[in-house]
């Protein structure tokens, strides 16, 4: 196990090698090697250990909001996307047993790999030491992800907040300018987004949608009055 071992200096806990070596064999490997044990059971029980770990955190942190938002935040640090970011600071792909199919298609890449092995790590550190270690480990690796507003807002559906925010201030008719760029076989788009004839944001992309959700997102940008991680809080609950 001597390649994992920069693996638990950046986790900074303790994880048996046998349990380790089961955290990070993913189902297609030990299909291809006569039926060995997965990481799924791992999986299940680290599952608890964030989502109490998490819970704990933001009904202590947060104790002015409401279950909703409390449920939204949560939402946020424990998604698929999210686990899959720490997994990737962490350098975690190279270290998971793939099998052959999986490897050939960069599956140590792949969101729901990356996030399904986070979370049989956590349930490996909990076998390994106890909930209370397993769950400051948790907390070291998924609350930075508050000041993180690409975590945060992963996912998000940016032209129903640029809705929201513009009914909210009454502040006139939404409407996204398109240009076409290039070749009819190969274009790209930019949308303006302009909002009661002010403009807002640009964005591109090879679709029209994509073009104006990339110019919602920036118009986001511009709208949102906080800063710093109050900003990311209002984006995920919706406060403006």
């Amino acid at each position: 196990m001597a390649e994992n071992h920069i693996l638990i200096e950046s986790l900074g806990v303790h994880i048996d090698p046998e349990t380790l070596r089961l955290a990070l064999t993913h189902r297609s490997y030990a299909y291809e090697n006569e039926g060995l044990p997965t990481n799924e059971r791992l999986e299940f029980l680290g599952d608890s250990v964030l989502g109490i770990a998490v819970t704990d955190y933001l009904y202590r942190t947060y104790p002015e909001l409401p279950e909703g938002d409390l449920a939204r935040l949560r939402a946020a640090l424990v998604s698929t996307r999210a686990l899959a970011r720490i997994a990737r600071s962490l350098n975690l792909g190279p270290h998971i047993k793939l099998g052959t199919g999986e490897a050939r298609s960069n599956g140590q890449d792949k969101d729901s790999i990356l996030a399904d092995t986070m979370e049989a790590l956590f349930g490996a550190a909990y076998l390994s030491t106890n909930l209370e270690t397993a769950r400051r480990l948790v907390l070291r690796l998924v609350t930075p992800l508050l000041q993180d507003k690409e975590a945060m807002t992963a996912g998000k559906d940016w032209k129903t907040t640029v809705q929201e925010i513009a009914a909210e201030r009454d502040l006139g008719e939404i409407r996204y300018l398109i240009e076409d760029f290039g070749p009819d076989h190969n274009k790209s788009f930019e949308a303006t987004l302009t909002i009661g004839g002010t403009q807002y944001g640009t964005g591109t992309g090879p679709s029209k949608k994509e073009a104006e959700r990339a110019a919602a997102r920036a118009g986001v940008e511009q709208l949102s009055t906080h800063t710093g991680g109050d900003d990311i809080l209002a984006l995920v609950l919706g406060r403006y």
